[in-house]
């Protein structure tokens, strides 16, 4: 048995459940709240530039939460995902605890380390990175090392 499959099904089962996650909280801070009830709300747990603030983490968490979902591009929208829990915890967060019901940061510790590992390791097969191989410079050395495996075998 191929056992990069089960490593493959896996990712893509990390990826679409993250992705999902951050989709939804990306639409929430666009059709619940709406920018200005967004905008406001960052503005009150002292973001800087609360405007932009809003709009780039709606904007990461719906572009990316897509991304994620469909394996594309996924190293550098995984990285931004990363950076927006960062801003999270520390603007929202951080003083809390970790437990979400007392607004801690268990879930944006969860999302970022998830959207980490995720960076890291790639999209796997069964993703849009992996239908275009080696064409992307990040999936590169992944298919070359598989090839070789392979053929070793």
């Amino acid at each position: 048995m191929n056992t990069t499959v089960p490593r493959d099904i896996a990712l893509l089962l990390a990826r679409v459940g993250v992705g999902v996650v951050f989709l939804a909280h990306g639409l929430q801070k666009l059709d619940v709240w709406g920018y200005a009830g967004t905008k406001t709300a960052f503005a009150g747990m002292g973001a800087p530039v609360p405007g932009v603030s809003a709009f780039l983490a709606t904007w990461v968490e719906i572009l990316g939460g897509i991304a994620l979902i469909a394996g594309l591009l996924t190293p550098i929208f995984a990285i931004l995902l990363v950076a927006d829990m960062i801003g999270a915890y520390f603007i929202a967060h951080i003083g809390n605890g970790i437990w979400i019901s007392d607004g801690g940061y268990e879930l944006v510790l969860g999302l970022g380390a998830a959207a980490l590992v995720i960076a890291a390791v790639g999209a796997g097969r069964f993703s849009v990175d992996g239908a275009l191989g080696t064409r992307l410079p990040w999936t590169r050395r992944t298919v070359a090392a598989e090839r070789e495996r392979v053929t070793a075998a």
